[in-house]
């Protein structure tokens, strides 16, 4: 059993979910966002690990997926991230970003963005269906819940496993919601310090970030492959 929930540990070194959890942090209300989404997550990732460790321990349909799809997601997102750390840290969208610059000098003090605008505005029901939508089951998802149903354990107690595998998952989405609800002015002055020190770091975080979680998902989809 250890070994699945060390999966749900790989799992939770999900792209999607960082991006997505940052992407909230810069929400007005945060809370409510994570609230939605962990919600939408919660409920799309239990249910189909209840499917997969229920109905279909005995299907090659888990081994096949993971095989064949997961890979092929990993090997395309892999490339693009070492595409755009390459791109980055050489300078290369330099001029891109100097005339984006010199038509925002022209324009004068701006709105906030759009995207932060639409952010804001959206519901914790919004949220919930984006957790749905994006909580798409991963190589490691699937090697856990395949490894989950291999234990012969009693229904309770497979149910509890898969319950625990998900929570895992989402620790991305629910430490700095459990921040949140704890202590909502530390975590507002936290979230502040850390975008301020995004914003005078960006290029070198993102080319790092980029590099390494694309040589994270090639070496995945390797692993995947040869086993």
């Amino acid at each position: 059993m250890s070994g699945a929930f060390a999966l749900a540990f790989t799992a939770a070194l999900n792209p999607t979910l960082l991006t997505v959890t940052l992407v909230m942090l810069f929400a007005t209300d945060p809370r409510r966002l994570m609230s939605g989404f962990l919600l939408g997550a919660y409920t799309i990732s239990i249910s189909l690990g209840l499917v997969i460790v229920f109905a279909l321990q005995d299907s090659r349909a888990v081994s096949t997926t993971q095989r064949t799809i997961s890979p092929a997601v990993d090997v395309v997102l892999g490339l693009l991230l070492l595409l755009v750390a390459f791109v980055i840290h050489s300078d290369r969208d330099a001029r891109v970003q100097e005339r984006r610059r010199t038509r925002a000098a022209a324009k004068g003090p701006k709105e906030a963005p759009r995207w932060r605008k639409t952010l804001d505005k959206g519901s914790a029901r919004s949220a919930f269906v984006v957790g749905i939508l994006l909580t798409l089951p991963g190589a490691s998802y699937l090697a856990g819940m395949h490894r989950i149903s291999t234990q012969q354990l009693s229904t309770v107690t497979t149910v509890l496993a898969v319950i625990v595998f998900c929570v895992i998952m989402l620790l991305l989405i629910e430490v700095p919601l459990l921040g949140f609800v704890i202590s909502p002015d530390a975590s507002r002055r936290t979230i502040k310090r850390f975008t301020d020190w995004v914003g005078m770091n960006a290029r070198s975080i993102i080319t790092r970030v980029a590099l390494v979680i694309g040589t994270l998902l090639l070496l995945r989809a390797a692993i995947t492959l040869l086993t």
